[in-house]
Parts: structure tokens; C-alpha cells; sequence
């Protein structure tokens, strides 16, 4: 990877050959993460942090287990001077295994080439919370990291100014030595390492950390992930990839139908196939049981391969239960139904009634997005080896932490005996935070007496996911004589990933409701947002963005249809929705803020408006296009990062849609690495293009009808958008981290059906676009 580095203006990535353009403009080296300094108090005794040693208030401090910030647990000082610091999150291509120790070896004076990245096993007492999730890893730990670099800095310098009887003011770590800058005397990290690990840890508010301006590898942009040889060459371990000594084999056949039980099964033909050595049930929780497994038969064989023929060899009986009659086609009229009534009122302003009652004009659109399936390209596996109270696990899992406490409650096992090892996640998108198959694997294990890996097919995988919940989302907007929108009714109805935990939860839960819908940032008088009840009928379970995926596309989809209706422009019609810079404060009960506080994560619509007016700037908005094509924008909010998209599309004759060009523009705070926000950016514009042409689980009695991806495509290469641009706003001063894994993804679906609507004048409501445009 080549870095040419335009101070102040551009920052171009080469990768493989394509150029990728990563802008940030007007950069300042110095306000990168300036002003990040030390406040309040910290107790040496208690290794959590407590809350008032940010200096910028954030939700870590009230996510189990907190923040851990001492050095001992995280970093460790060679004898060679090989410096080995911990990833206490999982890796599945945000490339947070890198950026996290990376803020340690930055405040450390650590040469990287001299760092040696360990994965941290599940243990949230030792490490502080490790759900790796919610887009908040950078955005939790960036303070915490550096304070853990800074004092391991300020231990080895205490070292060194003892050993040579100076006052520690006259040495500094520079480039993994310790200076004395009088003398010239030098001593390298290794020769310290056992001096300095009998230092005290300093106390937090006491840390100097360093100036941003002597950054060497913070907002660079200039250091690959640290597995990227192991990955492209083959070596790097996934779950699918560990081996254990005695290790069986095992796939299940798991109910058909969600809450189904087996009746009963015939094992003769499967025991039959050569290398399977045991066919045995599988314990099962009834529905709702937040991640434990579902239940079926185990096959278990020498090798996979084996075990997968011996299970379709299996003679199976299935009682469907009360969900065997769920139907895609029948659940959409219901929901589409339940749209046009009134439901729970969740955010009121105004009189949105009386206004739209009185509007010279009302817009409508109601807009339907199915279920959706992670279909991560690593299906869920796992290696269990339990041996009388003891378990240790091998998964792709996100939260070891959460695996860890479940793993030791299914057995009933104290939790201190279960090891928890994480490897790397072939993609995760949220599935991989639920253990489901990893409680599998255990119970197997401790029934079988020895080691045992589950694997998922992708068959599985599709079939009894946690699946993106299936959505209605309908907005009436009403507009005066002048054209300007003075009312606003929005009704989300969609099947609740509350459902998962309790039954009969049929009401969004108020972290699902402030994803797009209760944190709406139109500048409007009137405004109601509702949610009326959908039942479950399956297992629903977090996605990549979550709720704001279906409230992205139906507010910025709306917002094309008001401009239509009004004969404007997209880009001024959104700005003037946004309407002033403000501060954003809806008057909701239990308003959700992705776990954040209001005042350091404030709904900002200064910032909103500068990322719509910076991709309008740099993806050249209204410019000429030929025939065919159409530029579509879209903003949106989440995960306190904001997000401005616009795509250019060409349809041609026979309704072929191609992507030539998507320009996005993200403001996330302050940030670590500017390349792997560009590959995350990049990442979202091809998600969101499947997802928008051809993401879709449907049902029929009960059972998910897609199978693997001849029939739940996603994009192929030569599918993918063209040209991806993506601007990055700088950060001010204080301004603290915010997301960028998944906020990516919501804009670009409505940026999207925007542009196919100014390219042939249809609009499209209802996802996936399939084949809505073929002539």
C-alpha cells in the first residue's frame, strides 16, 4: 500500500493497483484528537474506569464490566524488546485487532514493527467489556487505550530514570528507548522491561499523553492490519480451521419451523454412511430463548463431509408448532394494514393530525423491506472440549465475554471454568454476537466426552438465522401552499428483536425505536411517530445498522418524493428539512442514543447539513449525466456518525441497472485510521447494492424458503459500484469518536432508489428492486 500524503488536502490510497480516493479536507495534524486530556479521578484499587476519567463523557462506563485500563493486563515488554499488547475485541474486518493496539503502541513510543498483536480470551472482569458491536470500539476505548500506552510509557521511563539516579523529568520515551536527553544515554524497551514492571501504575489524572502533533501513526493511515499476510496467504485461523486432538464432527438438523420440536427420527440410514459414528438428539429451548439452541439431531462423524451426508441420510419427523403457518406474502398485507391505523404514539410534537388535515398537499409513501440474512462468508462454528466442569470453547464469536457467561450457565458450571478462545470472524454483521452455536457445540462435548466442532452450512446458516426483521415504514408528509412541509406522521411497524428474549413482545423496545424513527432531525412543527404492534414469528436478531436500514430508506425516500411533488431539487429539499444548525432534543421517553450521553453525542444538525453539503461539493451534485443515468442523495444519522451518500445510476433499455459512481461522505469524530474507514465505507456502498437489488428471506408455512445464494443473491464483482469516493470530515477539537462500521449502510439504499427515479422517473417503495425495472 502506497501513502502519498498531501498535507492539508488529499489523502490517496493505492491498493492492489486501484486507486481508491480518500479525502479529508482542510486536515489539521494538530486538532486530530486534540484536547483529548486527562479529568477527574481514578481509583487504583478498582481497574474499571470510572466515568469521570474521560474527558469526554461516553456509554463504556455503563456497558457490563466497563472499561479496564490498566497496563499489566494489556501489555507485556519482552526481554528482545518485543512489545505484545492485547485486542480484547474480534476481529471480522474492521480491522479493530489493529486500531486498538495501535493507540497503545502510538501513546507507548513503541516502534510497531516491534509490536506483536495477541487475541485476549473471553474474560470481562480482566479486560472490561468485550462486545464487539454497536460500532462503539473505537469509539469506548480511544481514551482508554491511550492511557494504557501512556502509563506503560511513564513506567518504563521511571525505570530508566532510576537506573541512572535522574529525575524522571529529564527522560523521555522516544522509538521504544528511553532518552536521556542530557547525557545521551540510551536503553532500549528490553533492557527496562523488568524494571519497569515493578513500577507502580501511575494515576490516571497524572498521565501526560502525547500531542497530537507528534503522532506517528494515529490518523496516518499508513498501517496495514496486522493480519493481512496471515490472511491472504492462507495461515490466518478461523473457527471453521482449529483442530483438537480426538476432535469429532458434528452437523445438526435443527426444527424446520422456529419453536418446532422433534417427534421423532429414524438414525439407521444415517449411521449407514461411512465415517459417521453416532446419531443423538440435541437439547432444545422452547422459543423465545434469547441464544440457546433450538434443538434437533446431532450427526456425528470422523469428518465434516461425512457428518453432512449422514444427516440428509436422517428420516425425520417435525412438529411445526404455532409458527408453521407464517407466510411472507400474507405477514406483509398485515403489516401494510397495520400501517394505515393508528398505533402507540412514541414521539408527539405539535398537532401532526390537525396539520396534515389542513395541508394544501399530502405525500404518502409506504415502503416494505423484507427479512433479511447475514450470510456472513464464514457460517457459525465452534470447537468445544468440556471435561467434567470445565469448558473451553474455539468460535468466531463477538462477544467472548457474553459466550463465556452463557456457555458456563447452559452447563451449569461455575464461569471461571469456561475458556473462551476467539478466532477470526469470516464476517459477522451481529450474527456472530449470538452463541447459539456455541452452546451446541459444548452440550455435545460434554455428552460425547470429548472435543467436538459444529459446523453450520450455509444451508444453516440462511435457515435458522437471527434474521434482520421484516419492516413497513409509512409516512404521510404535509405540505402548505409554498410547498413547505409543515406536518410529519411516521409509522414503523416491524416485528421486534425483543421478541427474542421475551414472548408476546410486539412494540419495538426504545433502542430500536431511536434508530431513524424518534430521532427523526427534521426542522417540522407537527411531527408523530408511531409504532403499532407486530408479532414475531421467527428469530430476530441485530444487523449491520439495524432498525436505521428500513427508516433510512423510507425518510430519505421521502424526502426524493417531496422534492418530485414540489418540482425541487433532492439536495435543497433535504437541507431544508434539516433546516437550521441546532441541537436536535425530541421530547421521547427513554430516548435511545446508541448508549451515548445527549452532551457529548448530541443530534447535531450543523454537522448533518456539512456532510450533505460536502458529498454535494465533491460528488459534483447536478452535474450533466447522460441518458439513462440519475444522481441520487441520501443522509442519515446513526451510531452518532453522520453519513451523506450520493449514487449515480444507469438503467438502461431493458431495465439493467449498473452503479458507474457512489460518493459518501462520513463525520465521525475523531478516528484512528483513515484507510480502514474508507475499506468500511466502501464495504457499506456493496452491501447496501445487494441488499437493494436482491436481499430477501421470504416464508412459507413457516420455513424459510431460500436455501443459499442462488436464491439469496448477493452482488457479484462485476455488479459492484465502479468508483467509491469517500470524504472524511475532520474532527474539531473536542469533537469525541463516534461509529463507522455500520453507519455506512443506511444512506445508500434511498440514495439509490432516489437516482433510479431521476434516471426513469419510477419509484420504487418496496425492497428488494429484483426485477421492478425490466421493461
Amino acid at each position: 500500500m502506497n501513502f502519498i500524503d498531501n498535507p492539508g488536502k488529499l489523502h490517496v490510497f493505492e491498493k492492489n493497483g486501484f486507486e481508491k480516493n480518500i479525502k479529508i479536507e482542510k486536515i489539521s495534524r494538530r486538532s486530530i484528537l486534540k484536547g483529548l486530556g486527562i479529568t477527574g479521578g481514578f481509583v487504583l484499587a478498582a481497574p474499571v474506569m470510572s466515568r469521570q476519567a474521560f474527558a469526554y463523557e461516553t456509554g463504556a462506563g455503563k456497558m457490563p464490566h466497563g472499561v479496564v485500563v490498566d497496563p499489566r493486563v494489556f501489555v507485556a515488554v519482552g526481554p528482545d524488546g518485543i512489545v505484545t499488547i492485547l485486542a480484547h475485541r474480534s476481529e471480522m474486518g474492521t480491522g479493530v485487532r489493529t486500531s486498538l493496539p495501535l493507540i497503545v503502541a502510538e501513546e507507548m513510543e513503541a516502534d510497531w514493527s516491534r509490536v506483536k498483536v495477541k487475541q485476549a480470551h473471553g474474560d470481562e472482569v480482566k479486560f472490561g467489556n468485550q462486545d464487539t458491536d454497536g460500532s462503539r470500539s473505537t469509539r469506548h476505548y480511544l481514551l482508554p487505550m491511550r492511557q494504557i500506552g501512556a502509563s506503560a510509557r511513564t513506567m518504563l521511563e521511571q525505570a530508566a530514570a532510576k537506573r541512572w539516579g535522574v529525575p524522571a523529568t529529564e527522560v523521555k520515551a522516544v522509538n521504544h528507548e528511553v532518552v536521556h536527553s542530557a547525557s545521551g544515554r540510551k536503553l532500549g524497551f528490553g533492557e527496562l522491561a523488568a524494571d519497569a514492571a515493578k513500577e507502580s501504575m501511575p494515576s490516571i489524572e497524572g498521565l501526560k499523553l502525547k500531542d497530537p502533533k507528534d503522532f506517528r501513526y494515529l490518523g496516518k493511515g499508513q498501517v496495514g492490519i496486522v493480519d493481512l499476510h496471515d490472511i491472504t496467504t492462507g495461515k490466518a485461523l478461523y473457527g471453521a480451521d482449529v483442530r483438537l486432538p480426538g476432535m469429532k464432527y458434528a452437523v445438526i438438523a435443527r426444527p424446520p419451523v422456529t419453536g418446532g420440536k422433534l417427534v421423532s427420527f429414524d438414525p439407521d440410514a444415517a449411521l449407514k454412511v461411512p465415517g459417521v459414528e453416532k446419531v443423538m438428539k440435541v437439547q432444545g429451548w422452547p422459543w423465545p430463548s434469547k441464544f440457546q439452541p433450538l434443538g434437533g439431531v446431532a450427526v456425528i462423524a470422523r469428518n465434516t463431509g461425512a457428518a453432512i451426508k449422514g444427516r440428509d441420510a436422517l428420516k425425520l419427523t417435525w412438529d411445526d408448532g404455532a409458527n408453521g403457518k407464517y407466510d411472507s406474502v400474507a405477514y406483509r398485507k398485515e403489516l401494510e394494514e397495520a400501517s394505515r391505523k393508528p398505533g402507540l404514539v412514541v414521539r408527539a410534537e405539535g398537532d401532526a393530525d390537525a396539520a396534515l388535515k389542513s395541508a394544501d398537499k399530502v405525500v404518502v409513501g409506504e415502503y416494505y423491506l423484507p427479512h433479511l440474512a447475514h450470510v456472513s462468508m464464514e457460517p457459525p462454528v465452534a470447537v468445544a472440549d468440556v471435561k467434567g466442569d470445565k469448558a473451553e470453547i474455539w468460535a468466531p464469536v463477538q462477544s467472548p465475554g457474553g459466550t463465556r457467561e452463557d456457555v458456563a450457565k447452559t452447563l451449569g458450571i461455575p464461569e471461571g471454568n469456561v475458556t473462551v478462545n476467539v478466532t477470526l470472524l469470516g464476517g459477522g454483521f451481529g450474527r456472530k454476537s449470538k452463541c447459539d452455536f456455541a452452546l451446541e457445540a459444548a452440550l455435545l462435548s460434554k455428552e460425547l466426552g470429548a472435543p467436538v466442532k459444529v459446523q453450520w452450512t450455509r444451508e444453516d446458516d440462511v435457515h435458522h438465522d437471527f434474521l434482520h426483521t421484516v419492516s413497513v415504514e409509512r409516512i404521510e408528509a404535509g405540505l402548505d401552499k409554498s410547498g413547505k412541509v409543515i406536518a410529519w406522521r411516521h409509522r414503523s411497524v416491524a416485528p421486534t428483536i425483543a421478541s427474542t428474549f421475551a414472548a408476546g413482545a410486539k412494540h419495538a423496545a426504545p433502542f430500536e425505536l431511536g434508530m431513524g424513527l424518534v430521532d427523526m432531525p427534521f426542522e417540522i412543527a407537527n411531527i408523530s411517530c408511531e409504532n403499532p404492534e407486530a408479532a414475531a414469528f421467527t428469530r430476530i436478531g441485530w444487523f449491520r445498522s439495524v432498525s436505521n436500514i428500513p427508516r433510512a430508506f423510507a425518510v430519505q425516500s421521502m424526502v426524493g418524493e417531496i422534492a418530485a411533488a414540489t418540482g425541487r431539487d433532492q439536495k435543497e429539499t433535504l437541507l431544508a428539512l434539516i433546516g437550521s444548525p441546532r441541537i436536535v432534543k425530541p421530547a421521547v421517553k427513554d430516548m435511545w442514543n446508541y448508549g451515548e450521553p445527549q452532551d457529548s453525542y448530541p443530534i447535531d444538525t450543523a454537522r448533518l447539513r456539512k456532510v450533505v453539503e460536502l458529498v454535494a461539493e465533491k460528488g459534483e451534485w447536478g452535474r450533466t449525466v447522460a441518458k439513462g443515468h440519475g444522481l441520487g442523495i441520501a443522509v442519515h444519522r446513526s451510531f452518532v456518525s453522520y453519513i451523506a451518500t450520493i449514487v449515480e445510476v444507469a438503467v438502461d433499455e431493458k431495465g439493467k441497472l449498473s452503479v458507474p459512481r457512489v460518493d459518501t461522505a462520513i463525520d465521525c469524530g475523531t478516528y484512528v485510521n483513515p484507510e480502514r474507514i474508507a475499506s468500511q465505507i466502501e464495504g457499506a456502498a456493496i452491501m447496501g447494492l445487494s441488499l437493494a437489488k436482491y436481499g430477501a428471506i421470504t416464508f412459507k408455512d413457516g420455513k424459510v424458503e431460500q436455501k443459499n445464494f442462488d436464491d439469496f443473491q448477493v452482488i457479484r464483482m462485476d455488479e459492484s459500484p465502479v468508483v467509491t469516493n469517500v470524504y472524511i470530515v475532520p474532527p474539531g477539537p473536542d469533537t469525541p469518536p463516534s461509529g463507522v462500521g455500520e453507519p455506512g449502510v443506511p444512506p445508500f439504499a434511498p440514495a439509490l432508489m432516489n437516482a433510479i427515479f431521476a434516471a426513469t422517473g419510477k419509484r420504487i417503495r418496496s425492497l428488494p428492486l429484483g426485477k421492478q425495472l425490466e421493461a
